[in-house]
């Protein structure tokens, strides 16, 4: 059984959560000793596809006529696609439809959560279709708590010991919450705020552009940033908020909880597993976050990282390996 694992525009996508989840596809499927290809020129019995884009489906489709079976991951849906760049709510529909032409060349369907997976099975040409939610999963022996690197990190950004950091994660896109994190910062000019990822402005909506050339003294954007550095920040920061308004997983936020980092994000259904005030806390807009921020930092929230990091632990890497391969060998 060899396995090609096809992604397209892999420069495009690279720096963005999917070009993480594939890499994490390539370590998963080589401890389990399953033989795969990136080389789509390379023999191969099936094809696991990640993207959605033309060559893609051009792809699906050959290998459908040489008679190949076909893993297609559903890590889109246009829930997560409408609130993001510039005139991202006026094509959505068509998005959708496209996603589903694509989504149909599968054998199988895999998608990241069990919430991604509902709402795929509510798309009309997908009802019958056989989906697996397998999560991409983190690298525990990578995120972990390390307390050496608190005074690395804030170094590296110019933070005092004694300065209260609250950061976050996402592309420069409306459905990341930007704009509240933002505001945050406005209303807590005593703390320090610090934002990791970039994309281009040009396709960013007017209130991300706003958001993103605000200037203030507590709030740095700092652009994209190996995972080195989002371990440091996860390991020295006091605080990580996650105010995206929709994901099909949010492997940040097992990423912050795998380095037992106390977090508080927003209140959706992609984070339906974690259970608020037990495994992480949850706020539903930004005058929900500023009070739990407050209560945060004043010492009434009680530490929920063990909780947190129980629930990491279930996210392995290791075990997304043992899944995949058990969906390669079903086919």
């Amino acid at each position: 059984m060899k396995v090609l694992l096809y992604t397209e525009n892999q420069k495009l996508i690279g720096k963005s959560g999917l070009g993480k989840a594939i890499k994490h596809q390539q370590k998963a499927l080589e401890k389990e000793k399953v033989n795969y290809t990136l080389n789509p020129k390379d023999n191969y019995d099936i094809l696991h596809i990640n993207t959605y884009f033309p060559k893609s489906y051009l792809m699906a489709k050959k290998a459908k006529r040489l008679g190949k079976r076909i893993v297609y991951h559903a890590h889109s849906t246009e829930e997560d696609y409408k609130d993001g760049f510039i005139f991202a709510k006026q094509t959505s529909k068509l998005f959708k439809k496209w996603l589903i032409k694509c989504y149909k060349l599968g054998d199988v369907l895999i998608t990241p959560s069990s919430y991604s997976k509902r709402l795929l099975q509510g798309y009309k040409g997908l009802e019958d279709k056989k989906i697996y939610d397998v999560s991409n999963g983190i690298d525990l022996e990578f995120f972990k708590r390390d307390e050496s690197l608190r005074k690395i990190f804030r170094k590296r950004y110019g933070y005092k010991d004694s300065d209260k950091i609250i950061f976050s994660i996402g592309l420069y896109i409306e459905r990341k919450g930007i704009v509240d994190f933002v505001e945050l910062a406005k209303r807590f000019p005593q703390y320090k705020f610090i934002w990791f990822g970039y994309s281009p402005l040009s396709a960013a909506t007017k209130p991300v552009r706003d958001a993103v050339t605000t200037k203030l003294d507590n709030l740095t954007f700092a652009g994209y940033v190996e995972k080195e550095i989002i371990k440091e920040a996860m390991n020295a920061s006091d605080l990580f908020i996650f105010p995206t308004k929709e994901e099909t997983e949010g492997i940040p936020v097992i990423e912050a909880l795998a380095c037992k980092c106390n977090a508080i994000i927003r209140d959706i259904g992609a984070f339906d597993y974690l259970k608020d005030n037990k495994d992480i806390y949850k706020a539903k807009n930004v005058d929900d976050f500023e009070e739990k921020i407050k209560l945060f930092f004043s010492g009434k929230l009680k530490d929920l990282t063990e909780n947190g990091y129980k629930v990491a632990k279930t996210k392995d890497i290791n075990d997304v390996g043992k899944k995949l391969k058990k969906i390669y060998e079903s086919l």
